[in-house]
């Protein structure tokens, strides 16, 4: 699924089009994504000006007087800025008719992506229980070895905790454990506080980098502007099975983590 370089390049591309504008209209082509359509979405929104739109984790916010819209892009989810006279498709499932007089459209094909509603002072439950965004202020080599004390589990899968920082998925996770020389099933509890500072480092470095680069090419994900991220071409390890590591030529290996395929590097990560 899109993971949180492509959101940040979706919030990004759709920034311009967005803030500033009022919704007119909404238009719900099915009641339902993975949940329940909220019926805020109707009912309070129309009208509404969208003062700014935000990135929490995976999770994209349009923040509004009346509340903030809540969408997550699903598996296979994007979001489009276009003329509303363009004919929908089968697998486009709501849209919101702006002031502009264009339309941000969603397109969802599994419909695994939600639209619901946060009311002002709230926090919805999505949200609660995050960790800190990795590139903020808040994350940083000591939070991880503060949060692994004891913690048997693979530092791998301890990354991906979202309850310890949130957005880092499959692709970044395996790119930044590589980066830091570190070995995903080493346990997260047994990785000294300096090898946590390395690890922090090359999380943000490798979000970062797929940021500036538009996101990570992998099968439905597109930027907003029609155009393909561009990060898969500098992967590591992620999806090179077999072949070369960059660094030290051994052959990249795979190994299976849950229901997650993990690549790594034997020589370069202890």
């Amino acid at each position: 699924m899109p993971e949180l370089p492509e959101v940040e390049t979706t919030r990004r591309g759709l920034a311009p089009h967005l803030e500033g504008r009022r919704i007119e209209t909404v238009r719900l082509r099915r009641p339902d994504l993975r949940w329940p359509i909220a019926p805020e979405i109707t009912t309070l929104l129309p009208g509404q000006r969208i003062q700014s739109i935000e990135r929490r984790a995976k999770y994209l916010l349009l923040h509004t007087a009346a509340g903030r819209a809540l969408i997550h892009l699903g598996m296979s989810g994007a979001l489009r800025v276009l003329d509303p006279r363009v004919p929908a498709g089968a697998h486009d499932h709501y849209e919101l008719l702006l002031d502009s007089g264009r339309a941000l459209r969603y397109t969802d094909p599994r419909r695994f992506g939600c639209l619901l509603w946060q009311a002002p002072g709230t926090l919805h439950p999505l949200l609660a229980g995050l960790g800190p965004e990795p590139l903020g202020p808040d994350f940083d080599g000591d939070h991880l070895w503060r949060r692994a004390r004891g913690r048997q589990a693979p530092v791998k899968v301890f990354l991906m905790d979202q309850t310890v920082v949130v957005g880092v998925g499959n692709i970044y996770a395996a790119e930044a454990l590589f980066a830091a020389g570190i070995h995903p099933l080493r346990a997260a509890g047994r990785i000294a506080r300096e090898r946590y500072a390395a690890l922090a480092a090359a999380v943000r470095a490798v979000l970062g980098h797929a940021i500036r680069r538009g996101g990570t090419t992998l099968r439905d994900f597109i930027s907003p502007d029609g155009l393909p991220g561009y990060f898969e071409q500098e992967l590591n390890v992620y999806g090179r099975v077999g072949q070369p590591c960059r660094r030290c030529g051994a052959p990249i290996r795979l190994l299976r983590l849950g229901q997650r395929s993990s690549c790594y590097c034997p020589h370069c990560q202890r």
